[in-house]
């Protein structure tokens, strides 16, 4: 059982996904994606020299033909610094600057996306999202004595970025679930994503694969939960940033339930 109470009205989340080919992307500072924020930019700092666009790296671990473009090596990097310096928490407030979101270092699965997103366009590596409405019961696991307040559907923001080293065959755009994609089974890395105890996807992207579309049977053979497709109710197609999705389409939770839910979600850490 799921709840439509909590939700914002008036939004219609089942519309023709928007052609990715109309979302250019952008490196532009947006509302959430505060790039010119002193607190970003000393973040960006610490990370050290961005992407360049020189010759492929050999990434420990991996194989003699498995070479990482720049780029996606300065972008896991990225991740990983994330991972370390932002704590995983319940937040609800999908609109909460990337500066906020370093000042308190705690945050939601989709607010340590913004802050790679907000790195990446520091880099000037051009970012956009594609807007997923996930099923609610696929957070059950992490709300069991609470699912009959968990929202019916989740406004799922996934971030893609433009890549300078991708093929034709390729194309341009490289969605974060495919960035520490190479040579990597579940298997070998320990499962499928659970979406229960202190995992979040943010974390699970860098040892197994996060699947939206049903692609992923060869690195995760049967139907396990690495295969998420059966938990998207709708796909709304691709966005210049997370604020264009969210203004369209809305957020998850109506404002007056983020009003009341935040601020004792916020500090309770992700897996408790």
């Amino acid at each position: 059982m799921t709840s439509t109470l909590l939700m914002p009205r008036g939004y219609h989340r089942r519309t023709t996904a928007v052609p990715s080919a109309t979302a250019a992307g952008s490196t532009a500072p947006t509302r959430i994606l505060d790039l010119t924020h002193p607190r970003v930019r000393a973040a960006v700092a610490a990370l050290g020299a961005p992407p360049s666009t020189g010759p492929t790296q050999q990434m420990p671990g991996t194989g003699p033909t498995e070479q990482t473009p720049p780029t996606v090596a300065a972008l896991r990097r990225a991740h990983r610094w994330i991972a370390g310096a932002v704590r995983p928490v319940y937040s609800v407030d999908e609109g909460r600057p990337v500066s906020e979101v370093l000042r308190t270092g705690r945050g939601s699965c989709s607010q340590r996306m913004a802050v790679l997103e907000a790195v990446a366009r520091s880099w000037g590596v051009p970012t956009r999202v594609r807007g997923l409405v996930v099923d609610g019961r696929f957070w059950y696991p992490r709300f069991p004595r609470l699912r009959a307040v968990v929202p019916a559907e989740v406004v799922l923001a996934w971030p893609e970025f433009r890549l300078p080293e991708r093929t034709p065959d390729d194309g341009p755009w490289l969605p974060v679930s495919a960035l520490f994609a190479d040579g990597r089974t579940a298997a070998r890395t320990g499962g499928p994503f659970t979406n229960s105890g202190p995992e979040t996807l943010f974390e699970a992207l860098s040892r197994t694969a996060v699947d939206w579309d049903g692609t992923a049977s060869a690195a995760c053979p049967g139907t396990g939960p690495c295969d998420l497709s059966a938990q998207v109710r709708a796909d709304l197609g691709h966005f210049d940033s997370r604020d264009a999705l969210f203004a369209r389409h809305g957020q998850t939770l109506c404002p007056a339930a983020r009003l009341l839910a935040e601020p004792l979600l916020s500090r309770r850490a992700a897996g408790h």
